[in-house]
Order: structure tokens, then C-alpha cells, then sequence
């Protein structure tokens, strides 16, 4: 008996794991947004696909290309503006001084450039 009990208890997890993963393989993204959490690339396609009539290859070639042009634009020291999202834009960056954490030595961090994001006035209203 304790044979059929094991067998039995063994199909039991190969069951509930296809289940699991299910689950996990494609969560709603409004569920995601309500929760604070951060929404993939994969399902922006399928809501763009939703909200569209082009199918999901088209929603998808249509994201990349617009953060392709986002992409571009920042690389090419452009601003982009988004209406109703707000602005990306390039900034430079001064030359600094910092402390190396694990020797505490003085080190110089070189000029450089970061991407920054404004906040658009109609989105923080809505917030």
C-alpha cells in the first residue's frame, strides 16, 4: 500500500507544474500596474495588439521601432517628448570627486552623460 501511496503522491507535483507555470508565463499587465510592478516589453505588445487592429508581429515591430527612435534620438544628443507622458532628454555631467567603498581612497569620477526623464504636468495630475 505505501507503493501506491508514493506513486500517487509523486503524479500529484508533475500535475500542479504545468499549472504554475501557466500562471507565472503570461500575468495580466493591468494586474502588474495595480501592484506596483513592472510591466515587460512583451506585454505592452499584447496591449498594443489589443487596443489595435495589428496583430501581435505588428505590435511588436511598431514598439521596437518607436523605442528604436527613442533610442536614436537620445544617442543623438535629442530630447523626445511624449505627450501626456512627459520628456526624455540627455544631460551632461560634471567631473567629481567619490570615495571608493572598500578602501575609503579618494577617486575622481570622470564627466559623462545620463538619460532624464520629465515628468509630464498632465500625467502627475493624474496620478
Amino acid at each position: 500500500m505505501a507503493k501506491s501511496t508514493k506513486s500517487a503522491a509523486d503524479k500529484a507535483p508533475a500535475a500542479k507544474a504545468p499549472a504554475k507555470a501557466a500562471t507565472k508565463a503570461a500575468p495580466k499587465a493591468s494586474a502588474a500596474a495595480d501592484k506596483g510592478e513592472k510591466i515587460a516589453k512583451t506585454q505592452i505588445i499584447d496591449m498594443v495588439a489589443d487596443k489595435t487592429s495589428l496583430n501581435k508581429k505588428q505590435a511588436g515591430e511598431a514598439v521596437a521601432s518607436m523605442l528604436d527612435v527613442v533610442v536614436d534620438a537620445l544617442k543623438g544628443g535629442k530630447s523626445v517628448g511624449l505627450p501626456g507622458l512627459g520628456t526624455f532628454s540627455v544631460a551632461k555631467t560634471a567631473a567629481r570627486q567619490g570615495v571608493r567603498p572598500g578602501t575609503s581612497e579618494k577617486i575622481t569620477i570622470p564627466a559623462g552623460k545620463k538619460v532624464r526623464f520629465k515628468v509630464a504636468s498632465t500625467l502627475k495630475t493624474g496620478l
